[in-house]
């Protein structure tokens, strides 16, 4: 007698096995999402870094308006004080000998009025970023100076002698101080307009040789190359 082996079944898969696979299944695209939550909540900009930047924009934007606004005063400042510098050039020539009888009383009062009108333009500064304010401040220390060498010359019109020859001396050196804390903060004043974006912005008062100044590059106005 023949005996015929019927086929094996397989073995049926155990619900508890599909059970621990579904978990781990689970577990592992929880774990995934978490782990990229974490990432994100970890990596994302901070409210205290996002507020910075907008800061950082935002005073970036004001600084350049204000670098606008300061080359207008400097250049108008500039037209005010030629006239002046003008005048005490031929009162008083570099070497600091005497000037020509041409100028009167009147001429050096409205060197006083424009010399006043430059100081107060400069008047309540607004505060920006440092390189700006330094050369707001110079420019503004230079329009200082201008004024209180009118001044120091208008005193020495009335001496005699030494006294006068000294005065003169002093308010030769004020001059010559004030144009280069001027080129100073023309120097600065370009920088900064480079930098913003504006190009070369060449506001300097006019010099004599051997009075120490900063002078202009040879950069064309207005052009962004060094």
């Amino acid at each position: 007698m023949v005996t015929i082996k019927r086929p094996r079944q397989p073995t049926p898969v155990r619900p508890a096995i599909w059970g621990r696979v579904l978990a781990l299944t689970v577990a592992f695209t929880l774990g995934a999402i978490i782990a990229g939550g974490v990432v994100f909540w970890v990596t994302r900009p901070g409210s205290i870094e996002q507020t910075a930047d907008q800061l950082r924009t935002e005073s970036a934007l004001r600084d350049r308006a204000q670098i606008k606004t300061l080359t207008e005063l400097a250049r108008s400042t500039r037209g005010r004080l030629v006239p002046v510098l003008d005048g005490l050039g031929l009162a008083m020539p570099a070497d600091g000998t005497a000037g020509p009888a041409a100028v009167t009383a009147a001429d050096v009062e409205n060197w006083r009025k424009a010399a006043a009108d430059a100081v107060q333009g400069f008047a309540d500064p607004p505060s920006g970023e440092t390189a700006t304010n330094v050369a707001r401040s110079s420019l503004a220390a230079a329009v200082r100076q201008i004024a209180t060498t009118v001044d120091t010359y208008a005193v020495a019109r009335d001496l005699t002698g030494l006294a006068r020859t000294a005065a003169m001396d002093l308010a030769v050196r004020q001059r010559a101080d004030a144009l280069f804390t001027w080129s100073v903060g023309a120097t600065a004043l370009d920088a900064v307009n480079v930098d913003a974006g504006y190009g070369h912005q060449h506001v300097f008062l006019p010099t004599s040789p051997g009075e120490g100044a900063l002078t202009p590059d040879t950069a064309p106005e207005g052009s962004h190359d060094s």
